[in-house]
């Protein structure tokens, strides 16, 4: 099936990197440390975590296709998960933000199988990266999780100036990894940003469904773990 494919471009956030899992152990220990407890009423972080994560998948929606920008994401993530909840955003405390982008990006939970299938792709092919991650993180998350070594290019959107799925991105990403979109794949959570985003650029993409979600019927390729790209390659 991937006779003609040289290069496997990856996205980073929920595709390897488990942004989920490692935001939710951030935001706990934080829960407790700045007494959100007493705040929210909520004995246990589970609500709060909840409701912020519903609201930064939401805002990061938004942020691919350019309606708000860094700032307002990072902001309106936490200010209206306060609102929703009950309590003014202006009792949120600023110092709990900068210690979650401080924290966050050093933690080191993956997919499973992330090293391993890495590894073996990269002794068959070129593997690139691109994200739609702010650049600061990115390369925080690739440092402390030791995956910087597994690629060939990394293009992070923040530097590039476009996001996924802009047809620009994919086509800076081709040329700056020196390979042709025929010869090509992308690999990522997001239908939007990653898959549609490289159909429409004339690329093959296949879905990444760890949480195993219904295919829609224009997407052609889909895996739910990342060791069964093993077999497709």
């Amino acid at each position: 099936m991937f006779k003609t494919k040289k290069d496997i471009f990856f996205d980073l956030d929920h595709t390897i990197w488990d942004f989920d899992k490692n935001a939710q152990e951030t935001l706990h220990d934080l829960y407790f440390k700045y007494q959100f407890a007493d705040l929210f009423n909520q004995r246990n972080s589970n609500l709060f975590i909840e409701t912020y994560t519903r609201n930064n998948h939401k805002l990061w929606e938004l942020y691919h296709h350019g309606k708000i920008d860094k700032s307002t994401l990072r902001k309106s993530r936490f200010a209206d998960t306060f609102s929703e909840l009950g309590v003014s955003p202006q009792l949120f405390p600023e110092e709990f933000e900068n210690e979650y982008l401080e924290i966050c990006p050093t933690k080191t939970n993956l997919f499973p199988h992330a090293h391993e299938t890495l590894t073996y792709l990269q002794s068959k092919y070129n593997l690139h990266l691109i994200s739609n991650g702010f650049k600061e993180a990115c390369e925080k998350k690739l440092a402390h999780s030791k995956l910087n070594s597994y690629f060939k290019t990394i293009v992070i959107s923040e530097i590039f100036g476009i996001n996924k799925p802009d047809p620009r991105i994919f086509a800076y990403a081709i040329s700056n990894g020196q390979t042709q979109k025929e010869h090509a794949i992308m690999i990522g959570d997001s239908l939007d940003a990653d898959v549609r985003g490289a159909l429409a650029y004339g690329m093959d993409a296949i879905f990444f469904n760890p949480v195993r979600a219904n295919k829609p019927d224009d997407i052609p390729l889909m895996v739910h773990g990342l060791e069964e790209l093993q077999t497709l390659f």
